[in-house]
């Protein structure tokens, strides 16, 4: 049988999950540098399998607007490739028979605009997977106070969640600011 406090505890669970899915996409976003987490989740053929690009290749950015791509077979160059071009990354892989480099061109101001309405996006993805956590947890209280659990006591878990939730918010908040700083500055 589950109790309040299990269920406060599945619910913060499910809080930080959301927050770190919030971080994981806003890395993906690219703020005009290289970096590899621009590729995370990208998917290679290998050998007919579809294969995590970090599985199949070392992934660096040894400068600011260059990736470069290591693949631990050079049967898998080409795939690679492949793979980015049908990313729809907005990126041209050059293959120079041991890498795959990626030339990161700067930002247009247009695309700035776009990416931080993107982080708006993301952010506001992140906030209604708050509110379905809020509401499952308050709807769990407010079952246990029918069911005979204190009303008082209810009436404080609830303001707990409500000020945790806020909290919440507000990290939702800085994470976008930040991440709309550093795609704005040029």
């Amino acid at each position: 049988m589950e109790t309040i406090e299990s269920v406060l505890k599945k619910g913060k669970d499910s809080l930080d999950k959301a927050i770190q899915h919030l971080v994981d996409e806003l890395g993906k976003i690219r703020a005009g540098k290289a970096t590899p987490a621009m590729l995370s989740g990208l998917m290679v053929d290998y050998y007919g399998t579809p294969t995590d690009i970090t599985k199949v290749a070392n992934v660096s950015a040894p400068d600011s607007r260059t990736l470069s791509l290591q693949p631990w077979e050079k049967s898998m160059l080409a795939p690679i490739e492949r793979a980015i071009f049908e990313a729809n990354l907005g990126l041209t892989p050059m293959n120079d028979g041991e890498f795959v480099r990626i030339n990161i061109p700067p930002l247009t101001k247009e695309r700035r605009v776009q990416l931080a309405k993107q982080t708006k996006t993301l952010g506001e993805d992140a906030k209604v997977s708050l509110r379905s956590v809020r509401q499952k947890m308050m709807d769990f209280v407010k079952k246990e106070v029918k069911d005979g659990y204190p009303e008082d006591a209810g009436k404080k878990r609830e303001s707990e969640i409500d000020a945790q939730i806020k909290g919440y918010y507000s990290k939702i908040d800085s994470l976008l600011e930040v991440k709309e700083k550093e795609i704005m500055t040029v």
